[in-house]
């Protein structure tokens, strides 16, 4: 192949291509978990994370419903991924053998996200959200319903593998997924250029700018203790039971259970089975659907 303007264009056309297919080759399993909010600037500020809005009866002036002072905030990271293609192969017309390693780049870019979602909710049991406890932890603090501050946990401890069960109907997931800027295909591919003279490369690379942080942590129970159905019913009934400030119901209704490659047997026992382990109906049935994440192998 000759090495000019054109035959370079096309073949950094055709390798756009391929990463691109790699991009799109799987639906991305953190759009149960995350909520994606847009960002234009270095940081996002959520202060707003420490207030779930309350309707009241309308009697006198309206009562505006202030913003918690919290200053939990997400920075958005940078992150790229580069490939060099020797200049020997494009001469020697051997390009063929790279378009599985675009697709693989265009698969390894999807999952970033995935890593990023999964690995921030499977932390969160040693990770602050923003009121500055773990995410999931037995003593965030809540005001009851004569404006006491009480401890309310969202998680029963163990020291397992971790499972979770999430709320994915609201429209703030758990997981906040904070995007700056999409990935961007950028190829270096001018004969010109100082990789070329110096190395025999062509650079082809992309980047990106996001990052991930905590919603709130009401939605989401995470449990290391044994996936059974004396843990599974814990963890319903105190979703169920969340409260916001005031003694304020807050409706939640648990749908999802996440789980881990090697707990996938156990919890479609617990949400399939017609019985329980001892001959028993099994409440449970149909109560949840299961979620099996790679992610959190």
């Amino acid at each position: 192949m000759l090495i000019n303007s054109t035959n370079l264009r096309n073949l950094g056309v055709s390798f756009k291509a391929s990463f691109q297919g790699g991009l799109g080759q799987a639906a991305p399993l953190s759009l149960r978990v995350a909520t994606e909010v847009p960002s234009s600037t270095k940081a996002n500020e959520y202060g707003w994370l420490g207030k779930i809005p309350n309707v009241r009866e309308w009697i006198g002036e309206r009562v505006i419903q202030g913003v918690e002072a919290s200053d939990y905030t997400i920075k958005n990271r940078s992150f790229e991924l580069t490939i060099g293609v020797s200049r020997d192969d494009i001469e020697d017309d051997n390009v063929g053998i790279y378009s599985p390693l675009f697709q693989e780049m265009g698969a390894s870019t999807a999952a970033h996200r995935e890593l990023l979602i999964f690995g921030l909710l499977k932390n969160g049991f040693s990770t602050a959200c923003y009121d500055g406890q773990y995410f999931f932890d037995t003593d965030h603090p809540v005001l009851d319903e004569d404006g006491d501050e009480v401890s309310v946990a969202n998680t029963d401890g163990g020291s397992g593998a971790p499972w979770f069960l999430i709320d994915d109907s609201r429209a703030l997931k758990p997981i906040l997924f904070q995007k700056r800027k999409d990935w961007n295909f950028v190829a270096r591919d001018n004969p010109d250029d100082e990789n070329v003279f110096s190395k025999k490369e062509f650079v082809y690379g992309v980047d990106a700018r996001h990052n991930v942080g905590f919603g709130f942590w009401q939605f989401a129970w995470g449990s290391k203790q044994p996936l059974d159905a004396a843990h599974y019913a814990t963890a319903r009934a105190a979703l169920g039971s969340m409260k916001g400030d005031y003694g304020r119901p807050l409706g939640i209704t648990p749908k999802l259970l996440v789980v881990a490659p090697g707990q996938e047997s156990a919890a479609l026992k617990i949400v399939n089975n017609e019985l329980g382990a001892n001959g028993e109906t099994n409440e449970w049935r149909g109560t949840a659907e299961v979620l099996v994440c790679p992610w959190l192998a």
